[in-house]
């Protein structure tokens, strides 16, 4: 047998390999994150990368924080701020996906 023959034994042809699995699988954003650092969900490194969010089938660039699973995102509320200083937010509830902006426009999204 040869070098090739023993890399090559047949098994796993066609199946994706597992390092690419988990490539995919780290390319996914999470299925909940928040741009506020006082949530429990926020984290800033996958924030710097960059997450597009689809809601209802348009693009949105002004989420605060969304969940794919329970299909909702949190928007501000026009200029309206609370006691505290911050802005008030409203959840949306609808269809949503996320994916990492980096990737470009074939990136794998997390779909609800």
């Amino acid at each position: 047998m040869s070098e090739q023959d023993i890399q090559n034994d047949g098994v796993g042809e066609g199946e994706p390999e597992i390092a690419d699995m988990a490539d995919a699988v780290a390319d996914i954003p999470p299925d909940r994150l928040a741009i506020d650092p006082r949530s429990d969900y926020f984290d800033a490194d996958l924030l710097g990368r960059g997450v597009g969010i689809r809601f209802k089938g348009a693009q949105r660039t002004n989420v605060e924080e969304y969940c794919v699973s329970e299909g909702w995102i949190r928007v501000q509320a026009g200029k309206a701020m609370d006691r505290r200083g911050r802005p008030l937010t409203v959840k949306l509830i609808g269809p949503v996906e996320a994916w990492y902006e980096d990737l470009g426009e074939d990136a794998p999204a997390r779909t609800g």
